[in-house]
């Protein structure tokens, strides 16, 4: 039997559902069974952690189904659960955005809060695809370094997929130095998971207005005096406006009579004027006046509350936007195939893998995984084709063995099935778009419009219309599907022969 790879790509919910509709129609037609890995990044990994809950999930899975789209269309995580689980978070090392973001919207989303670890799936699914788990570091990306960018985890380990460095997953976000844990810390559970994988669902300017529409509720949560939640929701108000290009005047006034009297560690009067915030270097001039009144404001205002110290940390956050911060496992290490920046610095920062490329193509791409064929299900927004392509120019770039992918010009209305093959040591790879001119019958652009990645949760028709329409994908490549795992197949007897 060939080494199977199915692959889901980021897109938020759609993606979510669009693995779940998909995955059920391959058991449909007996193809579920081939299948050895299931790799996801974003959306997909709420599929999976949605899954892997369940014993031996593939064996039953109509059942699962049912139960997953049952608690999508049923009630929100409740205020009071997310605010127990945000203070969980917050006395826990590396506080960061993800801690948040997977609090108050990835369970907005999903209706529940996961708070099994990843270790919980070992030896649980003997019968299911192994599960893979991927995002990227936020460093590595940043410097170019793509052999070290892609970031797996498994219910087994944890760390790098192409230089081979590893940790147990129980002992991922642990403090280690040359190799010997420090401090262990609890092991991230799979709410942080989803949240970890699943953390750029929109551009960074509406991702940040969310988040200070979400930090409103937390300091309205705060104990403390009506001056000082009056400060932190003035200063949210101040950079939403600034955000959405509106007028500052007014609430400038508001805040500097709020800051009166109020001086800062320097002994220097805090002061920001509306001619300031229209400068077009008016974002590093908000920025810098937001940290200077966190900096100060425990000072000013004797913050005793947990809401207080979490509203001003996360205020801290997205001024910074910092994500997915986790102690390094290779801190002060010597590893051969690792870049030194990698080795030197004793935090790292993971984010969602499709800031990179919106599939998870390079995980399965380990030389130890000697995979044959891979299926990639696509449920990006825009181009369809961009994570196979883009894929492809990488392999070249890093000497990785995955085919070239030579597609016709103007591609107006992707086909439903694409397959692309190289030499004997390169995996054959079909892609499949969600939306296609097959399935959507000249509506693509008419679907697209329904399924937005940044939006609240899907009403329940939205939910069942989008898993029985990307079923119907498999439905219609099945024969083809069977036909190149029959080459690979009569390909691997001749060798062996």
């Amino acid at each position: 039997m060939p080494n199977i790879a199915l692959l889901g790509s980021g897109g938020g919910e759609r993606a979510m559902l669009g693995l779940l509709g998909s995955l059920v129609q391959l058991k449909k037609c007996d193809l579920l069974d081939c299948m050895l890995y299931l790799s996801g990044i974003s959306g997909s990994t709420w599929c999976m952690a949605s899954l892997y809950r369940e014993s031996e999930w593939s064996a039953k899975l109509d059942t699962v189904q049912d139960a997953i789209v049952k608690r999508l269309n049923g009630p929100e995580v409740t205020w009071t659960d997310s605010w127990i689980k945000l203070k969980k978070y917050h006395k826990r090392d590396n506080f960061s955005l993800t801690d948040f973001w997977a609090v108050m919207f990835v369970s907005s989303i999903v209706k529940e809060i996961d708070e099994d670890g990843v270790t919980h799936q070992r030896d649980y699914h003997t019968k299911d695809p192994y599960p893979v788990y991927a995002v990227i570091d936020d460093q590595c990306k940043r410097e170019s370094l793509d052999s070290d960018a892609w970031f797996e985890i498994t219910p087994h380990e944890a760390g790098y997929s192409l230089t081979g460095a590893f940790v147990d997953s129980a002992y991922l976000g642990s403090q280690f130095k040359n190799g010997t844990s420090v401090k262990k810390q609890p092991e991230i559970d799979m709410l942080y998971l989803q949240g970890f994988c699943g953390s750029a669902l929109a551009d960074e300017t509406e991702i940040k207005k969310w988040l200070w529409e979400e930090m409103k509720k937390i300091i309205s949560c705060g104990e403390e005096s009506s001056q000082a939640c009056q400060v932190l929701l003035t200063l949210a108000e101040l950079n939403l406006c600034v955000l959405k290009d509106e007028d500052p005047t007014s609430l400038i006034t508001t805040m500097t009579e709020l800051l009166k009297g109020k001086l800062d560690k320097h002994g220097r009067a805090m002061f920001i004027s509306a001619q300031e915030l229209l400068h077009e270097r008016k974002s590093a001039i908000l920025e810098q006046f937001t940290l200077t009144i966190c900096e100060n404001f425990g000072d000013w205002f004797k913050v005793q509350d947990t809401a207080g110290w979490i509203a001003i940390d996360i205020v801290k956050l997205i001024t910074r936007w910092i994500w997915g911060t986790t102690y390094d496992f290779l801190y002060d290490m010597e590893v051969e195939d690792v870049h030194p920046s990698v080795l030197t610095e004793k935090e790292r920062y993971y984010e969602d893998a499709g800031l990179l490329i919106n599939s998870p193509y390079f995980p399965m791409l380990r030389e130890e995984r000697d995979i044959d064929l891979i299926i990639s299900l696509d449920f990006s927004a825009g181009d369809p084709m961009e994570t196979v392509v883009k894929t492809s120019q990488m392999c070249k770039e890093l000497k990785i063995p995955f085919p070239g992918v030579k597609l016709p010009d103007n591609i107006t209305e992707p086909d439903d099935f694409y397959v692309f093959k190289g030499c004997d040591k390169t995996p054959t790879v079909i892609h499949i778009p969600l939306f296609n001119k097959v399935n959507c019958d000249g509506h693509i652009q008419d679907w697209a419009s329904k399924y937005s990645t940044f939006q609240q949760a899907y009403s329940p028709d939205l939910i069942s219309d989008l898993i029985k329409k990307a079923g119907e994908n498999v439905i219609n490549t099945k024969e083809k599907i069977l036909k190149e795992i029959a080459k690979i197949v009569e390909q691997k007897q001749s060798k062996v022969h």
